[in-house]
């Protein structure tokens, strides 16, 4: 599992990057906060070039889903692709390439978050026990109204808007107020403060494994991905 982002709030720029393989469950992860060419993110493009980690991924994004929704006094856009696929190569540390066949969720994120922010998200690929493809993206806290939220299931490739849904205080459960429930197995984790005064953030984002139901009552045969805590004074 690998994920990589690059956060531009105001005239701050921070960077970040994890890899997981899972042969040997060993996290490798780097921030940054400084501009540098660490992480390079382009439509359909994601390389990762630092501590002895080069990824290089093509990906077949599509439109996603989007909402537009309050927060505070202002709004927050976001667009979310989940379940599309990815290809390219993986080195670690001077070894040979490998090639990488894989399944990538996308979050675009642009807005005027309320002064205090606390979230709740997950989102993750996986397989129904039927083995149909399933993708989702879910959270609480941000995003998130009864309808026109930017929760949703993909059920082989297409997305429907999922029932509001809340996490356990320990990310080892999320709830749909349909009745599902999607349980969460770590197996590895970002955890990071950050205090710039005027600015503070302070998440935790653990990779894992799922099993459960997802909303709808679609039950999960095998999924991975991730969940997150993350509380922001902007």
């Amino acid at each position: 599992m690998a994920c990589a982002a690059i956060v531009r709030v105001g005239p701050l720029i921070q960077s970040f990057w994890a890899v997981l393989p899972r042969s040997d469950s060993r996290l490798r992860e780097r921030t940054r906060l400084l501009p540098r060419r660490s992480v390079a993110l382009e439509p359909g493009r994601l390389r990762i070039s630092d501590g002895g980690v080069l990824l290089d991924l093509c990906i077949d994004e599509n439109d996603g889903v989007q909402a537009l929704c309050p927060h505070g006094r202002e709004h927050v856009w976001t667009r979310k692709q989940a379940g599309v696929p990815a290809r390219g190569t993986l080195a670690l540390h001077g070894g040979p390439e490998r090639q990488i066949e894989a399944l990538a969720v996308i979050d675009d994120t642009a807005g005027y978050h309320a002064r205090f922010t606390e979230w709740w998200w997950s989102a993750g690929v996986g397989v129904a026990s039927d083995g149909t493809p399933l993708a989702w993206n879910l959270v609480t806290g941000v995003n998130d109204p009864p309808t026109g939220s930017e929760r949703a299931v993909w059920i082989a490739g297409e997305p429907h808007e999922s029932a509001p849904v809340s996490f356990a205080n320990d990310l080892s459960q999320i709830r749909a107020e349909d009745g599902s429930e999607l349980s969460f197995a770590p197996e590895a984790e970002r955890r990071r403060k950050e205090n710039l005064l005027i600015l503070r953030s302070d998440y935790q984002a653990p990779f894992g494994r799922f099993s459960g139901s997802l909303p709808g009552q679609i039950e999960l045969a095998h999924g991975l991905g991730v969940v997150e805590h993350h509380r922001a004074r902007w």
